[in-house]
Formats: structure tokens, sequence, C-alpha cells
């Protein structure tokens, strides 16, 4: 009897052959399959290499971006001019002085001689019992604090008797609100502080029957930063703490304040502060006690060196990486992963000729880095000839600078560098003024009234640069100069202008007062209302707005900002910032701007590492590549998985059609075995 293949049931043995249970021939359908498939997923393997070498590109991408990243930092900290002009000033005496050298100071021995220590005023009020205990009423009061000098007269046991005050106008007024709520020592101790306006409060207890003492201390130095305090309210608390050097004293002065006196090479010189700054030319004296030294001021060769050799190691540093991921071995056959990448190679092609041409612009005689000792290796490599730099450092040590720095040079001395961007050319460009930057001001129509009274002539709105503020001036009767003086520190103190860091100058003429902002530009402006307004201006003061700088660089247009000029759009001068500082309208002399080396590669790399960029394109590049070989993959595999069931189902049809045919042969056989022999 014949059986059909197609009603046969198929079965896995244990020994993993497909075979047909009672049919099957035993036919390896597995190894067969598995054989045909891995011809068949050659082209996955070589998908899986392709995606395994790109991946191994874009870790060397990371590397070279992380390595351009630390080269910006280490050039970009270069690209400062106090890098390659530092002095150092060395006293001989530690204790009497100490200081410091900008880049303007002058080279050379200064003997300064220390005759007096500048110091604060400190004043102490009468003793009281308590620090608790309530002083006066409790009706409001407000503390108002004036710091001037105190000159003439007699001081007797910390009491002034014949002396006048004049108010410094350049610091600002304070005022002290107390109440019921801190009318005690301890109260007005901590609302003085909390104000912040250049006094701090203290209680001292001196032992005495009423023991505790308020102490108030200028937090300033020097003779102009002496006190007057105006108590208005409470007359408790006016007893106490009302002080007037020119009238009554209800403080007692401890310690006056007193300017620091010293002498370089001989001529005296007198500061507010033990900190000197204006005395010897870049240089910053910190006195500390009486005595004479010597200052020596030189240049401080050392760190022109170090930035020099900083530059140099920089930039070994990246070209070893870059050497490294371009290398190809000839021995090993080993490549680095990036080696034969145009990407790569354009990157150290334009680093090269960044540094190998010269700078443009610079007015002095060094334009090259060969010139200071640095040139390149076969090997790519920078090397640095110490004797070289220092001879360059001994003949052109202020043209250093220029090589690696951004730096811009005027010809008129009331013309000066401010700043530039990665568009600005290096280059020679005619300056040009048509218009000097003015400031905002308000000026009287009328010679101010002299007498200033609470509650009626005493408040001012003011307005300067867009701010507005609430000021009140201290009642009394003044001169012209005094009460310049109070205006304007009254204006200069009130927290919502200093907040903006915005100010006035105050002067006056006969009497007639002009109120100018300290800003300059089209944004500087003053108005003034109020009580006092009419007293202090007259009945009607003419504004006027200041206006912007205009002219012209190169010949091609520049906006103004105050006194600042600024290169246009699209011109060689884009962002090339100048300030005038005065002069005439004109032509104005010529700027020198140059970049140096240090701030052209910073540029560069700032270029380099952007987004979009060279490296974030050739990486999106790699990306794209390996987004396209996972497509690729995931339709082979579906492909090979079609593949491979039609095989199984193909070589399963077989054996089991082998295995029915060999059926078939073994009962053709027997039954053949079993007809009658011929001639039997």
């Amino acid at each position: 009897m014949a059986i059909s293949p197609t009603s046969s049931t198929l079965s896995t043995s244990s020994s993993g052959v497909l075979s047909s249970p009672g049919i099957g021939s035993g036919l390896d359908v597995n190894s067969i399959v598995s054989k045909l498939m891995a011809v068949a997923s050659q082209p996955l393997q070589q998908l899986n290499q392709q995606e395994a070498s790109y991946q191994a590109q874009l870790s060397a991408y990371g590397n070279l971006s992380s390595s351009l990243s630390q080269f910006q930092s280490a050039v970009s900290a270069l690209d400062n001019l106090s890098q390659f002009q530092s002095l150092s000033a060395t006293p001989s005496d530690a204790t009497i002085l100490s200081a410091s050298a900008a880049s303007s100071a002058v080279p050379g021995s200064y003997n300064v001689q220390v005759t007096q220590l500048a110091q604060a005023q400190s004043l102490a009020a009468a003793g009281q019992v308590s620090t608790t205990a309530a002083i006066g009423s409790g009706a409001t009061t407000t503390l108002s604090f004036q710091f001037g000098t105190i000159s003439g007269g007699t001081l007797t046991g910390g009491t002034y008797s014949g002396a006048t005050f004049t108010q410094d106008a350049s610091q600002a007024t304070g005022t002290v609100t107390i109440n019921s709520g801190n009318n005690s020592l301890q109260g007005i101790r901590d609302a003085v502080n909390a104000a912040n306006i250049g006094v701090t409060a203290t209680i001292v207890n001196d032992g005495s029957a009423a023991p505790e003492r308020l102490v108030l201390t200028s937090n300033k130095t020097g003779a102009t930063s002496s006190m007057k305090i105006t108590v208005t309210g409470d007359a408790t608390l006016q007893g106490l703490l009302g002080y007037d050097p020119a009238a009554t004293q209800n403080l007692t002065q401890n310690t006056a304040g007193q300017n620091a006196l010293a002498s370089v090479n001989g001529i005296s010189i007198s500061s507010a502060s033990n900190t000197v700054t204006s005395a010897i030319q870049g240089v910053t004296l910190n006195l500390s006690k009486v005595g004479t030294a010597t200052l020596n001021v030189a240049r401080d060769t050392s760190s022109v060196q170090s930035a020099v050799q900083s530059f140099v190691s920089a930039y070994n540093t990246i070209n070893t990486t870059l050497n490294s991921l371009t290398a190809y071995d000839p021995s090993t056959q080993q490549a680095g992963s990036l080696n034969g990448d145009f990407t790569v190679t354009m990157i150290q092609d334009q680093i090269r000729r960044a540094l190998s041409s010269s700078i443009t612009g610079l007015s002095g005689g060094l334009t090259t880095l060969s010139q200071i000792g640095v040139s390149f290796q076969k090997d790519g490599s920078l090397a640095l000839d110490s004797t070289q730099l220092q001879n360059a450092i001994t003949n052109n040590f202020n043209d250093i600078a220029g090589l690696f720095t951004s730096v811009g040079t005027a010809t008129d001395s009331l013309v000066s560098f401010a700043g530039s961007t990665a568009n600005t050319q290096a280059g020679s460009y005619a300056v040009n003024i048509s218009q000097l930057a003015t400031q905002g001001s308000v000026v009287g129509s009328a010679a101010a009234g002299l007498t200033i009274t609470a509650g009626v002539n005493d408040q001012l709105g003011v307005t300067v640069d867009g701010t507005s503020a609430s000021v009140t001036l201290s009642p009394g009767t003044y001169t012209a100069a005094s009460l310049a003086a109070q205006v304007q520190s009254a204006i200069n103190g009130a927290a919502a202008l200093s907040a903006a860091g915005d100010g006035v100058t105050v002067t006056q003429n006969a009497g007639v007062m002009t109120i100018t902002s300290n800003r300059y530009g089209s944004a500087s402006n003053v108005s003034v209302s109020g009580t006092g307004a009419a007293n202090l201006l007259g009945a009607s003061p003419t504004a006027a707005a200041g206006v912007d700088v205009a002219g012209t660089i190169n010949g091609g247009p520049a906006s103004g900002s105050g006194q600042y000029l600024i290169g246009a759009v699209g011109t060689p001068t884009e962002g090339l910032k100048i300030q005038i500082t005065g002069g005439a309208t004109g032509a104005r002399g010529m700027i020198d701007f140059s970049q140096g080396y240090a701030h052209q590669m910073n540029n560069l790399l700032t270029g380099l590492l952007a987004t979009p960029g060279l490296i974030s394109g050739r990486t999106a590049g790699i990306n794209s590549s390996i987004q396209d070989i996972d497509n690729q993959r995931t339709e082979l595999n579906q492909q090979l998985a079609d593949t491979q069931s039609r095989y199984q189902a193909q070589f399963t049809a077989l054996d089991v059609l082998i295995g029915t045919l060999s059926q078939t042969s073994s009962f053709l056989t027997q039954q053949l075995a079993n007809l009658p022999k011929i001639g039997g």
C-alpha cells in the first residue's frame, strides 16, 4: 500500500536531524540550512564591519574635539595682554609696603618714605545703662550721614572748636530710620549696619556705671571721610547722636580721619587710603607702617617666557593627537582611526598655515613666531629657542604681546582701542569724528536758594538715564558750593540709582546749578521735579539729552554708542570698538589693529568646534551612514529570516520525498523478488 507524503507528520530527533517518522530519509536539514545561511549572511557581516569602522571614526572625532577644546582653552588664556606685559614690583622691606605693577608701569627704582598711615574716623556716643532699653519717645527719626573734611579749629578731648566741615561731593549721603521698633542701642546699631551707608556701628562696654557706648566708624579711611550726622525727629536721639564738627557735637571723636602721607623720590604724596594708586605710574602701593623702603619695578620676563612656552606646549599636544589619529605604521600595517580623512587633514593644515603666516597690522618690529625663537620641526611640532626668545624680550619686550593677543594702538592720545570681534580684520585704519559724545544735563534758570527746610523744599524727584528716585536733601543753610556737594551726594546715594549704576555730577556757576549725568550718549538724560526743584533750579531750567559719538573708521560707516565708535557689519572694521574721550571733530589719526596667533587660534577653533561646523558636519555624516547601515541591517535580517524559512521548508519536503521514494524502492524490490521466476 502506498503512503502519501503529505499525510506524514514531521518531527525533530534528539540528534537535531529533521525527519519524517516512518519514511524520513535521515537528511541533516538543519546543518544544510545553517551552512547555506552562513553564505547568505555574509553581507550582514560586512555591514557590521562597516559600522565598527564608523564607530571608531566617531570615537576618534570625539577625541579630536576634546583635544581641540583643550587647545582652545590654553590659547584663549594666552589671548591676554597682561600675560605678555607683566612687571614685578619688589620692595626692600616688605613690612613697610608691598606693591604690584600694571603693564603701564615704567621700570625703575623708587625710594618710598612713609610718614603717616591713613585711618578712618571713629565716634563714640555717651554711655547707656542698657543695650536694649528704649531711647527717646519712639517717634520716627532720620539719621542723615554726610562725609567730608574737618579743617581748622582745635581738637580737645575728642571735640572740635572753631572747625569747619566741607562735604565731599563724591561720597553719597546715607540715611537711617529709627522708630519705636529699633530705638534701643542694639536697634540703632543694627539699623545703621543694615543700611549699608558706609558706616559700621558697634557697641563697646567701657566698664563704667553707664558702660554701653555706641561707636560709629567710617568704612573709608582718609580725611575726606569724616562724618557729619544730622538727626531730625526725636530730641533724645538728637542729643545722643547729633554730630556737626563745626557746631554741636554730641559724639566724641576717638580716632580722627586722616590721609596716608609719604614721599616718592622726595616728592610728597597724600592718599585717603593706604592703598596708593596714583603716586607711581601703573604701580599700586600698599602701605603697612611708617618707614623707608626702596621699590624696584622690573619687567617680569619669566612670565613672558612661561606664556610662550605654554603656547608651544599647547600646540605640540594637539599636534601629537592629530598625528596619532592620522598615522600609518607600515611595519604593523596599522592605521589611525582617521588615516586619510580629508577633514582632519584640512584642520591640521589650517592650524599650521595660521602659525606659519606673519601678523599684519603690527606697528612694532616683530611679525612672526620665528623672530622670537619658535619654529616648526620636521615632525610638525614646534620648538622654542630660549636664547632667541630672551634676545627678543631684551630688545622688543613691548612688541611680543602683539604676536599673541589682539592689540589696537591709536596715534591720537584721546582715541583708544576698546575691543574687537572675530570678524574684525587686521589693518591700519583712519579715524574721522563728525560729532563728539555729550552728557545729558539740566541747567538752572536762576541761582539756587541756599536754605533747605525740612518738609518745605527738601524733596526732589530725580530721573537719571531713565532711572527714577526720590531724594531728600539735608536741612541747613549752605554756600553754593556746599549745596552742590549736598545735592550730588544725595542723588548718588539714592538706592535705585546706585543699583542701576547711574549717577550725576553737580556743579555751580555764580550760584546757578547744573546737574549732569555721568553717562555719555543718547541714553544720557536728567530731569528734576519735587518741592525742592524750583528752589534748586529756578522756574524754567533747561534740559538737554546727551548725544552719541559719530564718525567713520577707514572711511566706512560706524555706529556710535556713548563715547564708543563701532565698525559696521560687513566692513573690514566690523566690531572694531574705539573710545573717543575728547578732542576736536575731524581727522583723528590712525588706529593700528592686529590679531596675534593666540587670538587667531581661538577664533579658528571656535569655528571648527561650532555647530554647524567642520567637525559637527563630519560627525553628522558619519552618524547618517551608521543609520543607513542600521536600516540595511534591519531589511537584510528580514530577508535572511524569509530565506531561512524557505530553505527549511524546501529541504524538509525533500527529506520527506526521499524517504517516500526509499520506501517505494523497497516495496518494488520485495514485489519483484516475489515474482515467479521465468522458466522455473
